[in-house]
């Protein structure tokens, strides 16, 4: 990673500008054309400085403030498949296998649903259900009580 990709890093890590035009934006505050910003993130992006570039939307200014993560427990050999699965579903922000803890925790496949009410949590968690079948031994909805900032690895300017 060269001074210019360390300085598109910097630039965007705390989100895109919210204009019409991010990259151009971008491109002015780093001194590059809008192209090569674009070209060098997709670099960076293949070569894992980065790992991911993409929309995190506030689901709180959204209207969604029931977010409920789903824990199932399902046979360990199956988990993948149906991990993709559920995790394929446009109200399923994430989705991913997590270590179980016996005898007090089962779960094993975790998925972070996300709706306006207690009762759109409820009847997606239901589709999820009949997605997971006879998989799915045991299950739990761990609903949010409060807003926690989240926020990755921060370079320095």
């Amino acid at each position: 990673m060269d001074d210019l990709d360390r300085a598109i890093v910097v630039a965007t890590q705390e989100g895109l500008p919210l204009s019409l035009r991010p990259y151009d934006d971008v491109a002015r505050s780093v001194g590059l054309e809008p192209a090569d910003v674009i070209n060098r993130m997709e670099k960076m992006l293949k070569s894992g400085v980065i790992r991911r570039n993409g929309v995190v939307p506030n689901h709180y200014a959204l209207g969604y403030k029931a977010n409920g993560m789903t824990v199932w427990d399902v046979p360990d050999d199956q988990i993948s498949a149906l991990g993709r699965r559920v995790g394929a579903l446009d109200f399923v922000s994430h989705c991913y296998h997590r270590p179980r803890h016996l005898p007090d925790w089962p779960y094993n496949l975790f998925c972070m649903v996300h709706g306006r009410d207690h009762e759109s949590v409820e009847k997606h968690t239901r589709q999820i259900l009949m997605i997971l079948g006879d998989a799915a031994r045991d299950h739990r909805i761990l609903y949010s009580t409060r807003i926690l900032k989240k926020s990755g690895l921060r370079l320095v300017a």
